[in-house]
């Protein structure tokens, strides 16, 4: 039997995952103890700490459930979920580019904003125009995906809604969290557009609106530079937006 102390600890976990059958899984587990311990022993965790963090996930967990994922609104505000998006679409310069999605019901805004009109073209990078490709557009969570398809020229038009700025929810574990560390709980006016077209890849995006008071802060970490645009107000009280998606040629 093996003495265990906290100068051993590690190794003899890592000794018990070594025969993990899925080589991926092995890596990241392999990978997960080694900075969870770290992280223990670089900031002295105390038990009272380590047992309110796990009094805080548990909670986390009892809150994701039905319309609210409250872990994947854990993910985004701690830019894990901007993280992954960025590590697994880099895409040449030029391209559009890609921005968090809330892919689980309860992280978006659940109600529309202002009616919009949002034209454009779909290109290569080359420039070339694509048509047939489908651009889907939805402001948030109780909205229905508007649906078109590009044209010969790679032109589109669609009218859909903005969804304005609004907090996230902010009456579980994770408004706690960020009451205590006084970060931001909005997110800036925005649309979520989903661009197809057959022998290139998707892309998954997010359009905000200029001169929005929570660019800087959204909390989702979502906002570039690039897919921040000029909404322009119609006297009918609407907005119109032209916008052009640059789309990267697939693997072959």
């Amino acid at each position: 039997m093996r003495q265990l102390n906290q100068d051993t600890i590690t190794q003899a976990v890592l000794a018990r995952l070594a025969h993990t059958p899925d080589t991926r899984l092995k890596e990241l587990m392999t990978s997960l103890v080694q900075h969870l311990h770290a992280f223990a022993r670089e900031t002295r965790l105390t038990e009272a700490e380590w047992r309110h963090g796990l009094e805080f996930l548990t909670n986390t967990g009892q809150q994701s459930q039905g319309q609210r994922q409250e872990f994947a609104l854990l993910s985004d505000v701690l830019g894990l979920s901007t993280l992954t998006v960025a590590m697994n679409n880099g895409k040449p310069a030029g391209c559009t580019e890609a921005a968090v999605l809330p892919a689980l019901p309860g992280l978006a805004s659940d109600q529309d904003g202002p009616a919009c009109q949002l034209r454009g073209q779909v290109r290569d990078l080359q420039g070339q125009a694509i048509g047939g490709a489908e651009i889907s557009v939805s402001p948030g969570r109780g909205a229905e995906w508007v649906h078109a398809l590009s044209g010969s020229q790679g032109e589109f038009s669609l009218d859909a809604a903005l969804a304005e700025a609004r907090a996230l929810p902010t009456d579980g574990p994770v408004g706690q969290f960020l009451a205590a560390t006084a970060c931001p709980a909005w997110r800036p006016a925005h649309v979520r557009v989903t661009v197809r077209a057959r022998g290139y890849e998707a892309l998954h995006t997010e359009i905000f609106a200029e001169g929005d008071p929570y660019l800087e802060g959204d909390a989702a970490f979502g906002v570039r530079p690039a897919l921040v645009a000029y909404w322009q107000a119609q006297a009918d009280g609407s907005l119109a937006l032209n916008y052009d998606f640059i789309l990267n040629k697939a693997m072959a």
